[in-house]
């Protein structure tokens, strides 16, 4: 019997509040914790299905809600980094962008007693010396490419890496002890296969996404949210598709791609798996300056 093909579930742990489209609403909530609930949905699913995950963590959350991130670690899930604060790293001096990198690998390695090596940005956002400040921060792999096609207003159009490879198959000066695994993206219109795009096209688009993948030797690599699989207030300013299909219709969604024919493994593996090797950043069978 076949074994059925790797792909990765990720979750980018942030609250309701840490997202640029609260941030930037004309209204507010008092309940600074939305998405926490998400977040033990998510646990106790991956429990069911006993899949380990990665968890990318606005290191914040870990000094509010401690408790959580340590039950994640406990449960077996790796932990990268989302920041400390969730704020777009372009938008930050060069020595704030440090501090957030290393303020977070800090505080999380501290409260669950792992080695954190992953990162990957808020919205995908990052400036041309991202991963010279990965190596300094002490990170070992970055996972914020996308190779989407261009999305005005949102990201896209500067990559076509859809592999694990050295950092330098992104940037040539990159330092050599950082690795890249990119977030995947649907083969031919090139958008991305999770997080808005799941909830607008639904897990069969999602599904068929990952199996295209496997199909050319592609570990597919997915992102969710916390705050997805809660019942989201009404906020003045937020946008209407930040509301869309989230809730039970995101818990059913979740489900059904965790009882795809997949097996799911953490990012680190994913990196491993593909021929890079995150600790000292040397590969086999990449593609240097693949893009």
């Amino acid at each position: 019997m076949t074994d059925p093909p790797e792909a990765v579930l990720s979750v980018d742990f942030e609250l309701f509040s840490h997202t640029p489209a609260y941030r930037q609403a004309t209204g507010s909530t008092p309940n600074g914790s939305i998405g926490i609930d998400g977040g033990e949905f998510l646990r106790a699913q991956l429990s069911e299905h006993d899949v380990s995950s990665t968890f990318f963590v606005v290191s914040s959350v870990g000094e509010t809600h401690p408790g959580v991130i340590e039950n994640l670690a406990a449960d077996g899930h790796e932990i990268g980094s989302h920041t400390h604060t969730h704020r777009l790293l372009t938008e930050l001096d060069p020595s704030t962008r440090l501090e957030e990198l290393e303020r977070s690998k800090e505080t999380l390695e501290a409260l669950t007693g792992t080695t954190v090596t992953g990162f990957r940005a808020p919205a995908f956002d990052f400036g041309a010396d991202h991963f010279d400040m990965l190596g300094a921060a002490s990170y070992e792999y970055d996972s914020s490419v996308v190779a989407s096609r261009a999305i005005p207003g949102w990201y896209g159009g500067e990559y076509t890496l859809q592999k694990p490879a050295p950092a330098t198959a992104v940037e040539a000066d990159a330092p050599s002890s950082v690795a890249e695994l990119p977030v995947s993206v649907m083969p031919g219109i090139r958008l991305p296969l999770t997080g808005t795009w799941l909830r607008f096209f639904g897990p069969g688009y999602t599904i068929l996404g990952m199996k295209l993948l496997a199909r050319q030797g592609v570990t597919p690599v997915l992102y969710v949210h916390p705050w997805e699989f809660v019942d989201l207030p009404t906020i003045k300013g937020v946008p209407r598709r930040v509301y869309w299909h989230t809730g039970q219709w995101m818990r059913r969604a979740v489900q059904r791609i965790l009882d795809a024919d997949f097996a799911f493994i953490t990012a680190q593996d994913a990196l491993q798996d593909g021929g890079v090797r995150a600790v000292d950043g040397s590969a086999e069978g990449s593609k240097r300056g693949e893009r």
